[in-house]
């Protein structure tokens, strides 16, 4: 790249200047020396003598170095872009860190409800108000699946066609996940694990089936999703053998049931849950392969803020 400068004249090529024009001088007397040797000296007075003239000369330098303006300042003018400001690190949500639950609500202006939402998941459920719930409606079917590490759980995806109904609202699953230990609280207890089984209705309203799961004896249907655990993050398996997604379920279906919201941002409120209220086994050894994963990936318990609670008596 050229840069453009603008300089005075040094004062060391000015002295070179007047020393050149010197020697024209020298050179101008003695010439006129030798013509007038050859003529009468009748004007000697007249004569100029070498360092008599060269004093002149001296003091002609000194007055125009006197009027001389001084050098101005060499500026240096870049041309070319601007180096660009290097963009600030996003930091992704996580369960613990600069992105943990009690960050989400500031990474990000779509967050927000995760630190002012007023029906926030997960709550404690135990406690509440003990009437006759109806039923659930369980339509569940064998439906091949896919295995996905999501890098904040391992999550199911299922075939359409299986859903459950719940005052006469039909809600389809989409898919299912596991959290370690259980988000839900139920009086003052978190269990080993939960499974979240995420359904959504024509309007995208979302229900919530919560199963709660407890070192037991080893789990058939749990044991087939670690049988196809894909071997890398954000990468999916798919099992070659369909799934009986019944055999997810407690034989009991009582539940507890609020209104909440997703357990991970961008938090958003609306969701109806259900919580059932037995437990299922897992084994030890199926806890501690999802523990190799995810340690802990549960959002801590949320203030119920007035909300109404409701279990099966």
């Amino acid at each position: 790249m050229r840069l453009p400068i603008s300089v005075s004249p040094s004062p060391g090529l000015f002295r070179r200047g007047a020393a050149f024009l010197l020697g024209l001088v020298q050179v101008f007397v003695m010439a006129q020396a030798q013509a007038q040797a050859q003529q009468p000296a009748a004007s000697s007075k007249a004569q100029v003598s070498m360092s008599e003239l060269r004093d002149l000369i001296d003091k002609k330098i000194t007055e125009v170095r006197n009027n001389q303006a001084p050098a101005p300042v060499v500026r240096v003018r870049t041309r070319g872009r601007a180096v660009p400001t290097p963009p600030k690190e996003v930091i992704q949500w996580d369960y613990s860190g600069e992105g943990g639950p009690e960050h989400w609500g500031r990474l990000e202006p779509a967050n927000h409800l995760c630190a002012k939402g007023l029906r926030q998941s997960p709550i404690e459920v135990g406690g509440g108000i003990r009437v006759d719930l109806e039923p659930i409606g369980f339509d569940y079917r064998n439906t091949d699946f896919r295995v996905i590490d999501t890098g904040h759980t391992v999550e199911v995806r299922v075939e359409p066609g299986s859903s459950i109904t719940v005052s006469q609202r039909r809600y389809e699953l989409k898919q299912f996940h596991f959290h370690r230990p259980s988000e839900e609280r139920v009086n003052g207890r978190h269990h080993d694990m939960s499974l979240h089984l995420v359904h959504a209705d024509e309007q995208g309203r979302l229900a919530v089936v919560a199963v709660l799961m407890d070192q037991a004896k080893d789990h058939a249907a749990v044991q087939q999703i670690w049988n196809a655990l894909p071997l890398e993050k954000h990468t999916e398996q798919v099992s070659a053998v369909p799934l009986d997604l019944n055999a997810l379920l407690p034989e009991q279906r009582q539940y507890h049931t609020y209104m909440g919201s997703i357990t991970t941002p961008p938090c958003t409120e609306g969701v109806l849950w259900l919580v059932m209220k037995q437990p299922v086994g897992v084994s030890p050894y199926q806890l501690e392969v999802f523990g190799r994963l995810y340690p802990m990936n549960a959002r801590p318990i949320q203030p119920t803020a007035g909300r109404m609670v409701k279990e099966d008596r």
